[in-house]
C-alpha cells in the first residue's frame, strides 16, 4: 500500500522527524477512536465541530442533523479537514521547554459528500454500531421515516493525510543532572462497567453484549 503523497497542505514542517505519510499508520490512527474534529471555513470563519466517525478503505464517514450547519455546508461540495489525536502520555521533563506529551494525530483532507443510497446508509450505520458494540444495530428499534429525514450521513475520500507521533521520553540533554524526577506518565483510555438504564426491560441472561462489556446477568 502506498503512501498519501506530500503536497503543500498536508505535508509536516513542524517537528517533520516525527512525521509520516504510511497509510497504515494514518489508518490505525483513525480506528483507534470514535472521536474525530471536524474543520471547515463558512464565510471567512473557521469552524472546527467535534462528532463521531468510522473509516472503511480510504473513506471517512460521519453522520448528524440534517438541520446542521455543518452538514449542509459540507454536503454542498466545500472541503473539509478531519482530525484524529491520542493523547498517550505526559513527558515530563526537567525544563519547561523540554516537557511534552507522547501522543498519535491523524489529518485528512477531503471534500465531503452525502450517503443518499438508503441501503448503502443502512450499511453504514451498521458499520458504526458495529464499532460501538458489535451486534447491536440488529437489536435496536428500527429508525422511522422521520428519524431517517432527519439523519445525514457524508463520506470523506481521504485525497491528502499525514500522521505525527511522539512515543518517546524527555530529551533533556545537559539537563540530565538537575535534581528533580523526569519521566513519562501513560495515559490511557479505559472503558469501565457499563451502567443500565434505570427504565424498560432488562437484558436477557444469554444478551450477546453482555459478555462483550462483562456485563454481570442479572437475575432479579
Amino acid at each position: 500500500m502506498s503512501d498519501f503523497v506530500r503536497h503543500d497542505r498536508n505535508r509536516v514542517r513542524r517537528g517533520h522527524k516525527r512525521a509520516t505519510y504510511d497509510r497504515d499508520t494514518v489508518y490505525a490512527i483513525l480506528d483507534s477512536h470514535f472521536l474525530c474534529h471536524v474543520g471547515f471555513e463558512m464565510d471567512g470563519q473557521p469552524h472546527i465541530i467535534p462528532t463521531s466517525h468510522w473509516r472503511e478503505g480510504n473513506r471517512l464517514y460521519w453522520h448528524g442533523s440534517s438541520a446542521s450547519r455543518m452538514i449542509r455546508h459540507l454536503a454542498a461540495g466545500n472541503p473539509a479537514c478531519v482530525t484524529v489525536t491520542q493523547l498517550d502520555g505526559l513527558v515530563l521533563a526537567r525544563s519547561a521547554f523540554s516537557t511534552s506529551v507522547n501522543y498519535r494525530s491523524a489529518v485528512c483532507y477531503g471534500t465531503p459528500g452525502l450517503v443518499e443510497d438508503d441501503a448503502e446508509f443502512d450499511r453504514q450505520m451498521k458499520l458504526f454500531f458495529d464499532r460501538l458494540a458489535p451486534g447491536r444495530w440488529e437489536q435496536l428499534r428500527p429508525m422511522t421515516d422521520q428519524e431517517r429525514k432527519a439523519t445525514s450521513m457524508l463520506v470523506m475520500e481521504i485525497d491528502d493525510a499525514a500522521a505525527k507521533v511522539r512515543a518517546t521520553g524527555p530529551g533533556d540533554g545537559e539537563e540530565a543532572d538537575w535534581p528533580v524526577w523526569a519521566g513519562h506518565v501513560p495515559l490511557h483510555t479505559v472503558q469501565s462497567v457499563p451502567v443500565p438504564a434505570p427504565e424498560g426491560a432488562r437484558a436477557p441472561l444469554d444478551h450477546p453484549l453482555m459478555p462483550a462489556y462483562g456485563w454481570r446477568a442479572e437475575t432479579a
